[in-house]
């Protein structure tokens, strides 16, 4: 019911989100829902920001109550989308404990908080930064994921680098697919502890189906495509 309080929006752009298996993209769906909610966000009277994360690089929208304003968030949405390709090797600086810290400077209290992330990255420290963000303000984790993240085919070959070296994996070999499930399976689970322990949801985004009837079916909007 508040208005004019200032909403927050954590974009993930990082090359980790530039894969999918089934429709989409994990950089698109998270791209999309971002930009949906922003709309949602303006339309009902609050001021909406953005922090756009890509692997070395964040752009940087104080939350506004200006149409002007949002048009640049997106076009910060859609430019590092559009810069993430199959060749990009870049040498990542940016990590997910750096957009929690970021988010936690720039929306400090009183307002409304939402990652749109596969959460790569999280660990120990993620867990004091949630901490933090879900006491000061409404915190809301949209939680991107492949649907090969939990059941993965058994003739699918991955191409994985660092940006130096790099490996294929083949979901062939049973013992190599049951430690990648178990290793998303951990993440997500403990992303799942954590919401309980502080009080924020996760919404889970897929890449099998579009942003928006996800969105209309989560929230319960009848309106939804089928």
């Amino acid at each position: 019911e508040e208005r004019d309080r200032p909403a927050l929006l954590l974009v993930d752009q990082r090359v980790s989100m530039f894969f999918g298996t089934v429709a989409f993209m994990k950089s698109v769906i998270a791209a999309e829902a971002a930009a949906i909610a922003a709309h949602r966000v303006l339309g009902q009277g609050d001021r909406v920001g953005g922090l756009v994360f890509s692997d070395t690089s964040v752009a940087e929208h104080r939350p506004q109550r200006r149409a002007t304003a949002l048009t640049r968030l997106l076009s910060s949405i859609a430019a590092a989308n559009s810069a993430l390709h199959a060749g990009l090797t870049p040498e990542p600086t940016v990590s997910l404990n750096d957009m929690l810290t970021e988010a936690a400077r720039v929306c400090q209290t009183s307002g409304l908080i939402c990652l749109f992330s596969d959460c790569d990255g999280l660990d120990d420290r993620s867990e004091a930064l949630l901490r933090r963000l879900a006491a000061s303000n409404d915190l809301i984790v949209f939680n991107v994921a492949a649907p090969t993240s939990h059941s993965l085919a058994p003739d699918l070959k991955l191409t994985v680098s660092d940006g130096d070296a790099q490996i294929e994996i083949d979901s062939s070999d049973p013992e190599l697919s049951a430690k990648i499930r178990a290793s998303m399976e951990d993440r997500l689970s403990q992303l799942h502890k954590w919401s309980r322990r502080y009080g924020f949801p996760v919404v889970p985004l897929t890449t099998s189906e579009a942003a928006l009837d996800q969105l209309l079916r989560l929230f319960g909007h009848g309106g939804a495509r089928r």
